[in-house]
This record gives C-alpha cells, structure tokens and sequence, in this order.
C-alpha cells in the first residue's frame, strides 16, 4: 500500500512542477513586456513630442480640438478643423455659418 502511495506522488511531481515553471515563466515575460512597452513610450515621448496647433483648446469631456466650435461645419476632432476646409485656418473662411442654437 505505501508502495503504491509513493508511486502516485512521484507520479504527480513533474505535471506540478511544470505548471509551477510555467505560471513563474509567464509572468517573468509579461513584466519584460510591460518594461519594453513603458520603454517605447518614454522614447516615443521624448522623440515626437506633441505641439498642438494655435487654435487648439481644451473641451471638458471631450479633450483637445481644432477649429472655431462656434461654426456649424466644425469637426469636434483633434485632428480635422471642419468637414469644408479641414486644413483651416477658420479666421476669414468663406464657408463659416454660425451653429444654430438648439
């Protein structure tokens, strides 16, 4: 009987130990992953850093725009002023309506 008890032990040893480096293998990789994507980000960061244009501002909820909000062509994006002149600029375009009021 004891016989039998050890053979199923020993038995058990390797599947447990394989699942143990496993799991410690795993997440040694995903701290090195987290590491390389902070990493990349810093030197992305440091190398394009973000200027934003002049007529850019802050919208709560939002975040940063382009363009005269007060116009009814305007895009509410960071990256296009309006759908008629989206290179801008908004001062003295021939296409600006005022947004109406709802």
């Amino acid at each position: 009987m004891l016989a039998l008890l050890w053979i199923i032990a020993v038995g058990f040893i390797p599947p447990l130990l394989s699942v143990w480096i496993m799991r410690r293998t795993q997440k040694r990789m995903q701290a090195e992953l987290r590491r390389a994507m902070t990493a990349t980000n810093r030197i992305r960061a440091r190398r394009y850093p973000v200027s934003l244009p002049p007529d850019s501002y802050y919208l709560e909820g939002v975040g940063y725009l382009i363009g005269d909000i007060s116009c009814r062509f305007n895009a509410r994006s960071r990256y296009i002023r309006c759908a008629v002149n989206p290179e801008g600029p908004c001062q003295g375009c021939r296409h600006y309506e005022q947004k109406e009021e709802v």
